[in-house]
């Protein structure tokens, strides 16, 4: 299993359109295959929207997007290019602990992701520390995603968690910080480059809400 995130940053003031842009042609779309996730940027860099989609491989990517590319519909793509400023896109693997994305899951009002580089070479490490840490993590609330860069940025590790709202978040935080444990944050500063993070609010139509 892979996930491609696509990141697109908008012209401010577009992302309520571009959701129901991309409402109207997303049941052509999910004839092909599923969507993982939809949300728009709340905190953080503004104006992004983030969607995720599950596939096989590789090749069952290729496979999915050249059948919608031919799709009659002329529901999808969505007319939405007038509305991007820039776009990127990354793949990425799953980790080995992380729950599939595909069925609908009401998990919280706020989703934070958090984006971690690490050294090169470090990547097999993490994973271990984090597998070790995260049923320590997961008594507080759950682990919405995990993934780990194969293509674009590489030696990135994305996390995902989500919150009924901003409080949630903080007291979560605080407690799951003070597990007797003593798990939790995974030991993995060691190998830190950076760190960033992101508020994110799922759209209606997101699989994960």
């Amino acid at each position: 299993m892979i996930y491609e995130v696509r990141t697109y940053t908008l012209k401010p003031g577009a992302v309520a359109t571009f959701e129901e842009r991309f409402a109207e042609g997303l049941p052509i779309r999910e004839k092909y295959s599923p969507l993982g996730a939809f949300w728009h940027t709340d905190i953080g860099p503004l104006n992004q929207v983030i969607h995720v989609w599950p596939y096989r491989d590789l090749a069952h990517r290729d496979e999915v997007r050249a059948a919608t590319a031919k799709d009659t519909g002329g529901k999808w793509p969505p007319k939405i290019t007038e509305f991007i400023a820039s776009m990127q896109s990354e793949i990425l693997h799953p980790a080995p602990f992380m729950r599939p994305l595909g069925e609908p899951q009401a998990l919280g009002s706020i989703y934070e992701m958090r984006i971690y580089t690490y050294q090169y070479g470090a990547m097999p490490r993490v994973l271990e520390r984090w597998a070790e840490s995260i049923p320590y993590r997961e008594k507080y609330s759950p682990l919405a995603a995990c993934w780990y860069s194969e293509l674009g940025g590489l030696n990135r590790f994305f996390h995902v968690w989500p919150y009924k709202d901003l409080a949630d978040r903080a007291r979560i935080r605080a407690e799951a910080g003070k597990d007797p444990s003593g798990k939790w944050p995974p030991a993995t500063r060691e190998w830190l480059v950076s760190q960033e993070n992101k508020l994110l609010v799922p759209a209606a139509f997101s699989r994960l809400h």
